[in-house]
């Protein structure tokens, strides 16, 4: 994907933060809590989209849910530019129905699961049409000439006999299209897709994200991308943000991220990319244990207990923040110096091949 207008800021992010407490009774107040987002910082530039990547509950999906204001952010700022007035919004400060009506016309999100996401008994037209009917738009005549538009565009052709069919009734790509529909019904300006195509086969995800690609050239989408999977990152966003555990530990374009890894930890994430080539014999980036416990973690760098490269500036230091290493790209490591270079053991040269 490419900018539209590389000058304009759609998304911006500042430390955002989301604190779940553990109760310890009824009469006593919390005092231990679950970092599941900590401090987070990033910007979208308008038309383009950044890949939120990570391991299962470093934080990706809280961080999307906060942007589109299904969960409260515990601390911090999140600034989305307003179509309408063309003036940065701080979802955060958004409270009463009007306000949450209007911001629902900007943003919205696509959920992982194409099936728990839909109402079962309600037709794929009821679906579609819902955000409309909330927002009490045009007649009911208008709303199915849109239902009907959009389907075409999602490429459930020809639409008509898809909208009075439930979603049980459709493959898993198609519920997934549906999904989509249901997202742009709206002409948002800014897209949370949180994992699309995980649910579904190997076979259709190739259309999907196609698909994904198409309309934010044609309509003008923003996306903030949530995976697992840095193929399915590369091919579908400009940059790449690398989380783990509540924190942003490398970003940068999605080249020279993949390419020029900095990180100990995006490192290990590539070297667990299968190559399709037999005789290739990747070096091997080894991390130690599992991942920390996200409640109250000290002040030093979260990924200490994991880095086999681990050196007494990591031990004795907060957790670094992120600093620009060239060519926009940002690394929060102490091992990294001001010019790129990898200041720990010998680097590896890994590479992402498709």
């Amino acid at each position: 994907m490419t900018s539209q207008n590389g000058s304009e800021t759609r998304v911006k992010v500042e430390n955002l933060q989301k604190l779940y407490p553990i109760s310890r009774g009824v009469f006593r107040a919390p005092t231990d809590f679950v970092h599941a987002v900590d401090g987070v910082n990033f910007e979208i530039k308008a038309g383009q989209s950044l890949g939120l990547v990570g391991e299962s509950g470093c934080g990706k999906t809280t961080t999307g849910r906060m942007l589109v204001k299904l969960d409260e952010a515990s601390d911090g700022t999140i600034l989305i530019r307003d179509s309408a007035t063309d003036e940065m919004i701080d979802v955060t400060e958004i409270n009463s129905k009007t306000e949450q009506k209007e911001f629902r016309r900007n943003v919205q999100m696509i959920f992982q699961d194409p099936y728990e996401s839909m109402n079962p008994r309600r037709t794929i037209f009821d679906i579609v049409a819902e955000p409309l009917t909330v927002q009490n738009l045009g007649t009911t005549e208008e709303r199915e000439e849109r239902v009907v538009d959009l389907l075409r565009l999602v490429g459930l052709t020809p639409p008509e006999p898809f909208l009075f069919r439930y979603p049980h009734e459709l493959s898993g790509g198609q519920r997934q299209r549906v999904a989509i529909a249901r997202a742009l019904v709206m002409e948002p300006t800014f897209v949370v897709a949180d994992e699309p195509t995980s649910m579904l086969d190997v076979s259709i995800r190739i259309s999907i994200m196609r698909l994904m690609l198409e309309l934010a050239e044609e309509l003008g989408v923003t996306y903030l991308y949530i995976t697992h999977d840095l193929a399915v990152a590369r091919y579908m966003c400009d940059k790449i943000a690398v989380m783990y555990l509540g924190k942003i530990v490398e970003m940068g374009p999605t080249e020279d991220l993949l390419t020029r890894p900095m990180h100990p930890y995006t490192r290990a994430l590539l070297s667990a990319v299968p190559v399709p080539d037999p005789s290739y014999k990747r070096p091997e980036v080894e991390i130690e244990g599992g991942v920390a416990r996200a409640i109250n973690p000290e002040p030093e760098c979260r990924f200490i207990q994991r880095c086999p490269f681990a050196q007494d500036v990591c031990r004795e230091s907060p957790h670094p923040d992120l600093s620009e290493r060239g060519n926009d790209h940002l690394v929060a490591c102490h091992l990294v110096d001001p010019q790129g270079n990898w200041m720990g053991a010998e680097r590896a040269v890994l590479d992402l091949r498709s």
